[in-house]
C-alpha cells in the first residue's frame, strides 16, 4: 500500500490555477505536477463549488482559533462517545 501525501492549501491552489492556463488535460497536469489525477480532479471540483478557491481541511479553514478549538473538542468529544459505547458493548457481552 501506498502511503497518502499531503499537500498545502497553497499547492492545491497553485494546481487548480495551473490546470486552467495550461490548456492540458487534467491527467496532463498530474503528470507534470506529479500528483494523482484523482486528486487533482477532486480539487478542481473543489474549485468550482467555491467560486475558484480550493477548500483545504487543514486548520486553515477556521476562521478564528475559538472555532479551531471548537472544531478539537467536538473530536474528542466523538471519540470519547465512540469509546464509551465500545465499553457498553464489552460489558453487555461480559454480563
Amino acid at each position: 500500500m501506498g502511503t497518502k501525501k499531503h499537500y498545502s492549501k497553497e499547492f492545491k491552489q497553485d494546481a487548480v490555477n495551473y490546470y486552467y492556463s495550461s490548456g492540458k488535460s487534467i491527467k496532463a497536469v498530474a503528470e507534470d505536477l506529479k500528483v494523482s489525477a484523482t486528486g487533482l480532479n477532486n480539487w478542481i471540483q473543489n474549485a468550482k463549488k467555491n467560486d475558484g478557491v480550493v477548500n483545504h481541511r487543514g486548520s486553515g479553514n477556521y476562521s478564528s482559533d475559538a472555532e479551531k478549538e471548537i472544531a478539537k473538542l467536538k473530536k474528542e468529544l466523538r471519540d470519547k462517545e465512540d469509546a464509551l459505547e465500545i465499553l457498553k458493548k464489552a460489558i453487555s457481552i461480559l454480563n
